[in-house]
């Protein structure tokens, strides 16, 4: 891309990543397919949250079911009007008889109110308890979960598909079930006041049942798309928003809006499909109803004028079948409706089925513990083996058992593997084989190429990632055996791209310590050389904006190295963080940054040499591997690519340096 802003634009590809958002639902289609898939069984997953407040959604049914039939009430009221009262010319009748249409009318508009009122709260609750239940969600799941997902994803299962389900709950459910008891009694009362005429207004109901069924299985693919198509739309605008500076700084503009135009008309366009498959389904079960009240009309008619049948039969039993159409006629999109629900609870139910972070442990400790108890009951005086993490597979040969706890041992990285969960089983490992130990106490620089696995090693220690075989300890004790907020309040971290939330400077900061307090703070603050804070409008009670985006990028780097430090923790991971500052406050920063060094024990990922230097000791890495470890002095005297690297140039690798560069990592973690 050019850097100039004023250029012509090509047309963005159709690829680009802008131009259309990614999801791991659009690559695969939904687990079973259409064919096999039950809206029925999509819907109930729901009950869990909807057993909270199932005696006022119950209710509400009955109280529409009783307000549904006082409806059919009426025509068998018409009836006596006409072969009672108007057949013999009794005014006094007829009035009772409207009196008593007009009560039924009013007892079922106001049943009708009643039913959602009763709903109406309960129902927000269960939106909203679903919402907090993905949210809670969102947060457990292991960091490879969202590298997977767009956002824009998560974000419409969490507000449109939510609301989707709550309009099932409040009313397609309700009347699927209302409107299924009022044809079925409505067709008894036609049976039962003139048979040969109920199965002439019966007869559609074959064709209707089979074309409801074809209705169903197209429906869902179509409202399937459109839901993701609306994740997708959301994860372009959510990007073009949060990039702005990028969109205007390369006037790409124009690319954005054509990325945007193209999933517009293709989200239009599945708009339209559902559209027409709805009219078309409606006009069918509207023809076929109507087509047998006519009949009905003419056969009634004929019954009459041959003395058959009373006209206040003929009556009751038209208005009974005019009560029915609503019912009937509503089946289309009330089955449309639950079509959506269902497609909004499977999206839904997606996320939800996504394994936590912490269930894996608990599978992994259930898994150890019943393996303890079976050796215990073959062997009593064994001891129990150790537990087996999951999703690894076991640890390559070489390294030894693991070694007994000790109070302070550091950090050490034993025979760890990793390579990324989607990654093909031919793809080459990020990390393979690694051997560190970083003493108690101690600093360690990771120095290494782009690509060599730094930024990876340490997102292990916090557990952000798995290994795929291996064992990370601290202290003596392996970090899967630690619950992950033990482990988390061990360990602190500093990305090299710093992430702010909409909230003052002083509570992102404390964001590192649930029990830090105001001093913690402001030592936080000093150490990190973001004295700024202070001279904000508000000082640490200045509002940062959406991102931070209102500060510089050396602003918040400090900011995040103090959310790091305001816990004291005993260990810290840095993962470049000093990349955004300059070179004097860079100085600053590191000179205060060593007295927090001095009491922790420290995984620093470093650039520059002035970070490098605050290090015991550097560990080289190349290839996922451990090409060196020692002293800055020592590498810079022993291994040509650490030279090279620290001279900011690039150098090719001989065989030669790097087997002097292996024998040389051997030496240093020996010492």
């Amino acid at each position: 891309m050019p850097a100039a802003a004023t250029h012509t634009e090509e047309p963005e590809p159709a690829d680009s990543p802008t131009a259309a958002a990614t999801g791991p639902d659009l690559e695969e289609p939904p687990a079973g397919g259409a064919e096999d898939r039950s809206a029925v069984r999509s819907l109930l997953r729901l009950w869990p949250y909807v057993r909270p407040v199932r005696v006022r959604l119950f209710s509400a049914a009955g109280v529409a079911i009783v307000a549904s039939c006082i409806g059919l009430v009426i025509p068998l009221v018409l009836k006596w009007l006409v072969d009672g009262p108007v057949a013999d010319r009794d005014p006094a009748g007829v009035w009772l008889g409207g009196l008593v249409i007009l009560v039924l009318g009013i007892a079922e508009a106001a049943l009708f109110g009643f039913r959602r009122w009763l709903v109406a709260r309960p129902l927000a609750g269960v939106e909203a308890a679903m919402r907090a239940s993905l949210y809670r969600h969102l947060q457990r799941l292991p960091v490879s979960f969202h590298d997977r997902w767009a956002s824009g994803q998560l974000l419409s299962r969490g507000t449109t598909d939510l609301q989707l389900i709550r309009m099932f709950l409040a009313f397609p459910l309700t009347f699927l079930v209302v409107n299924g008891t009022t044809i079925a009694v409505g067709c008894a009362v036609l049976l039962a006041q003139e048979w040969t005429l109920g199965l002439v207004l019966l007869a559609p109901v074959i064709p209707l049942v089979a074309l409801c069924s074809s209705f169903e299985r197209r429906f869902f693919g179509a409202a399937r798309r459109a839901q993701d198509q609306v994740g997708d739309l959301t994860t372009v605008v959510e990007e073009a928003v949060l990039g702005i500076r990028i969109v205007k700084g390369f006037g790409r503009h124009r690319s954005q809006a054509q990325a945007f135009r193209r999933l517009t008309r293709e989200l239009r366009a599945t708009e339209l499909h559902k559209a027409r498959l709805l009219a078309g389904i409606w006009a069918l079960i509207m023809t076929l109803p109507e087509l047998a009240i006519g009949a009905a009309l003419v056969l009634g008619t004929v019954q009459v004028a041959d003395g058959d049948l009373s006209a206040g039969t003929l009556v009751a039993f038209l208005s009974t079948a005019m009560a029915l159409r609503w019912p009937v006629e509503s089946i289309g999109f009330l089955l449309a409706m639950c079509n959506e629900a269902a497609t909004a609870a499977d999206r839904y139910f997606e996320v939800m089925d996504e394994p936590e972070a912490d269930a894996a442990d608990r599978k992994a400790a259930a898994g150890a513990s019943g393996t303890a108890h079976s050796g215990a009951s073959a062997d009593p005086g064994a001891p129990a083996p150790p537990a087996v993490p999951a999703q690894r597979t076991a640890s390559p040969p070489g390294p030894g058992p693991e070694p007994p706890p000790s109070a302070a041992d550091g950090i050490r990285f034993t025979g760890v593997v990793f390579r990324h969960p989607d990654a093909g089983p031919d793809t080459a490992p990020v990390l393979d084989g690694i051997d560190l130990h970083v003493r108690s106490g101690e600093t360690l620089a990771l120095v290494g190429a782009t690509g060599s696995g730094k930024t990876t090693l340490t997102a292990l220690v916090p557990r952000l990632y798995e290994p795929t075989a291996g064992r990370v300890s601290l202290d003596g004790r392996d970090i899967t055996a630690l619950p992950r907020d033990e482990l988390r309040a061990l360990v602190a971290v500093a990305f090299e791209e710093p992430t702010l939330f909409s909230a003052t400077a002083g509570a992102n900061v404390l964001m590192g310590s649930y029990e830090a307090e105001e001093h913690d703070l402001l030592r936080a603050l000093d150490i990190a050389q973001a004295d700024f804070v202070h001279r904000l409008p508000h000082g640490h009670r200045t509002e940062v904006g959406e991102q931070g985006l209102s500060l510089s990028g050396g602003q918040r780097q400090r900011l995040a190295l103090a959310r790091a430090i305001v816990g004291r923790p005993r260990f810290l991971v840095l993962d470049d963080p000093l990349s955004a500052l300059d070179v004097h406050t860079e100085a600053l920063v590191e000179a205060a940054l060593r007295r927090v060094l001095a009491t922790t024990t420290a995984l620093v990922v470093a650039h520059r040499p002035s970070t490098v230097l605050l290090a015991d000791r550097v560990a080289l890495l190349s290839g996922g591997r451990v090409a060196a470890v020692g002293t800055h002095d020592e590498l810079l005297h022993g291994s040509a690519e650490y030279r090279a690297l620290m001279a900011g140039v690039t150098e090719e690798r001989t065989p030669d340096a790097d087997a002097a560069g292996a024998a040389h990592g051997e030496e240093g973690e020996r010492r």
